[in-house]
């Protein structure tokens, strides 16, 4: 990397940062406290799961198609760093009050926030990440490992200071949300002019018709099926904290360690990110897809068949290994074999919109089934329909030497 490029890398690997710092302090022990501070059962957690997921949905097309319009202009990155803020307040002020009051107008009220501030957010400051990361020529992954380094630093205290109260990690979350803003407003060295290193075209040209022409395009359809099944790993985590707790004699005890647990998977993951660019380089990003898939299969199959903690540790544990091969992959998927400018649509529509849509049918079921047939039970079924998508994904994704006609073109330097 050159020197030049260090300071952009450097701010957005802070942002990174500072995003999942904060998500992970709302947000890495939220079915403890729906369950134990709120007293909700998996039924209602689930449903509020469902309304997350609904948000999300709505929220990552149009938060998709604005970063593609905007190109490297922060506006959008500033509405979600403020909505970041406002995590502490929401959460004790406004959320829970709901939720004791009516479980309906608190998972609506949840549902928004929730959706639109992490799950569409993350989206919208990944695809920014990978975009100035293809103008000035570092790797992703190297940046996206300050995220996992920020969510592994919030749960490392999460379950001490949830024990202690709560509200500390809601506070602690807005305090990162403002250093999240400081270093956006430090973000001055990617000018938009930049743009003009991209082969691809003016992201300006940009049209609702270029990313509606998706929808006709057989190998997006494909793709959407390989994310129907690695959707799975969302719902999947859900509730896994209420499960491992109750694993333990002493609940608290529980609690403490999962933090402990999650932290020290999240600074694996840290590392995976760091080695996933050179795993996904080397096999291609449609095997790099697949592999990221048949680990998920393992983990959650694993964690079914597992009867004692130190077992499903070591499945949770493979979630550091399976996250960095599939965002790595995903990303260098998308803009080989579809329209690079298109790449935050793409990855907001294709990806994290459809996995948003799976949870939002998933979660219901999975609440239900967590308190009908049991965790161990509910985790071999996901498991079986991801096994099973991932297999059908192997002869429907496109593979590697493979590129669309447009993509081509931008190559070749053609105009758009």
């Amino acid at each position: 990397m050159k020197n030049s490029n260090r300071s952009p890398y450097t701010l957005l690997s802070g942002l990174l940062f500072c995003f999942f710092y904060t998500w992970s302090s709302a947000f890495s022990l939220i079915s403890l406290w729906l369950s134990q501070k709120i007293g909700l059962r998996g039924a209602d957690t689930g449903l509020l799961f469902s309304a997350i997921a609904l948000t999300a949905l709505c929220a990552q097309p149009l938060y998709g198609f604005i970063q593609d319009k905007l190109g490297l202009r922060k506006n959008l990155l500033w509405a979600i760093g403020f909505l970041l803020l406002l995590s502490g307040p929401f959460f004790i002020f406004i959320f829970a009050p709901l939720l004791q009051a009516n479980i309906l107008a608190g998972a609506l009220a949840g549902g928004l926030y929730v959706g639109a501030t992490f799950f569409a957010g993350i989206g919208a400051l990944e695809s920014y990440t990978e975009r100035v990361s293809r103008i000035l020529g570092f790797e992703f992954g190297k940046a996206r490992m300050w995220g996992s380094l920020g969510w592994a630093a919030a749960t490392f205290f999460s379950g001490m200071l949830f024990n202690i109260n709560p509200n500390l990690n809601f506070w602690m979350g807005s305090c990162s949300a403002l250093i999240f803003l400081l270093l956006l407003w430090g973000l001055r060295e990617v000018k938009t002019d930049a743009l003009s290193q991209l082969e691809y075209g003016k992201p300006g040209n940009l049209h609702l018709s270029d990313a509606i022409d998706l929808f006709r395009q057989p190998r997006f359809w494909a793709l959407i099926v390989f994310v129907t099944g690695v959707s799975v790993y969302n719902v999947y985590d859900q509730q896994f904290p209420v499960y491992f707790a109750s694993l333990f004699p002493d609940v608290r005890n529980g609690n403490e360690m999962y933090g402990f647990l999650n932290s020290f998977q999240v600074f694996l993951e840290a590392g995976g990110m760091f080695l996933a660019p050179f795993v996904v380089n080397k096999i291609g990003a449609k095997n790099g897809l697949l592999l990221s898939g048949l680990i998920m299969a393992l983990r959650v199959f694993g964690s079914g068949l597992a009867a004692d903690a130190v077992t499903i540790s070591c499945m949770k544990l493979l979630h550091a290994v399976e996250l960095p091969i599939l965002l790595i992959a995903m990303f260098k998927y998308i803009t080989t074999r579809f329209d690079p400018r298109l790449s935050a649509t793409l990855y907001l529509v294709g990806f994290q919109f459809i996995t948003q849509v799976c949870a939002s049918v998933f979660s219901p079921l999975a609440g239900k089934g967590y308190d009908v047939i049991g965790f161990a039970d509910t985790y071999m079924i996901l498991g079986t329909l991801v096994l099973s998508l991932t297999l059908i994904s192997a002869f429907l994704l496109t593979g590697d030497k493979s590129r669309t006609p447009c993509s081509m073109d931008f190559k070749k330097g053609e105009n758009v």
